[in-house]
């Protein structure tokens, strides 16, 4: 109760402040999993019994736990002081003392061809080091420009106020997965560029939908963009026009096309 009246005294209200503590809950329940099979991995042994695993599980909690508080802080720390040090209001909305409402965006989607398929074919240990070799890999293509947002299912999301940093990780996500080997599914990846809505760190609006909606429509190993990221992307780049298509959820059809680097022979 003393750190609900400290967040209360700075001006946080209980509408905000539970929409924090909602947020983090669902964080948390993924650490939470992540540190479960962490723990299992360490004290699981063939022919243990209940009270075996027990003890040998609590002597593993008694050294986790205290380490799981401060590192949790220190991490908070770091991903604060990266949001705080890219985020920029519009001086309108700075002059008004309003929250940030829409702003121009890229969004892109890349997705694992074939993982449906492969949810067939693989143990469900095997498909989910597929999964989590796809996180590391975009984990790794993010950059100052360009966030890494979150996973869905098969496929990761990311944003960047700008088009050509996009396009740059979506194309090192692509060349990234080819170098995996055969044994990996190649990715295809969708961007869209316009105004979206960032809120407890997912973002929402029409180029989040159609960079999604798209994704599905590229080859794999290639990339896809709207018209509106075409435009808005710089000179690095060259472009095919696709068949205009119908998209579900978007009116008419779309004009979609190809990007490729500009220095690329294919």
């Amino acid at each position: 109760m003393q750190d609900v009246k400290r967040l209360r005294d700075v001006g946080l209200t209980d509408e905000r402040l539970l929409d924090v503590v909602r947020v983090l809950g669902r964080g948390l329940s993924q650490t939470a999993e992540s540190m479960r099979q962490l723990s299992l991995e360490l004290v699981l042994e063939p022919g243990d019994d209940e009270e075996q695993l027990a003890l040998r599980w609590a002597a593993v909690a008694e050294t986790l736990v205290p380490i799981a508080g401060p590192s949790t802080e220190r991490l908070l720390m770091l991903h604060l002081r990266d949001i705080f040090s890219t985020e920029a209001l519009l001086p309108d909305d700075r002059e008004a003392g309003l929250l940030p409402e829409a702003r121009p965006v890229a969004v892109c989607f890349a997705d694992l061809v074939g993982f449906t398929r492969l949810g067939e074919e693989l143990p469900a240990s095997e498909l989910g080091a597929v999964a989590d070799r796809l996180v590391q890999i975009a984990e790794h293509v993010v950059s100052d420009e360009v966030r890494f947002v979150k996973t869905i299912g098969d496929a990761v999301m990311l944003v960047s106020p700008s088009v050509d940093p996009m396009l740059d990780a979506a194309f090192a996500l692509v060349d990234a997965a080819d170098a995996e080997g055969e044994e990996f599914p190649q990715l295809r990846a969708g961007i869209g560029y316009g105004g979206a809505l960032n809120r407890h760190g997912d973002w929402f609006g029409r180029p989040v939908n159609r960079a999604s909606r798209i994704t599905a429509l590229a080859r794999p190993g290639t990339v896809v963009a709207t018209a509106s990221a075409r435009e808005h992307a710089g000179d690095g780049w060259r472009w095919s026009s696709l068949p205009p298509r119908r998209v579900k959820g978007v009116s008419g059809e779309m004009r979609l096309y190809r990007a490729r680097r500009a220095d690329d022979a294919k």
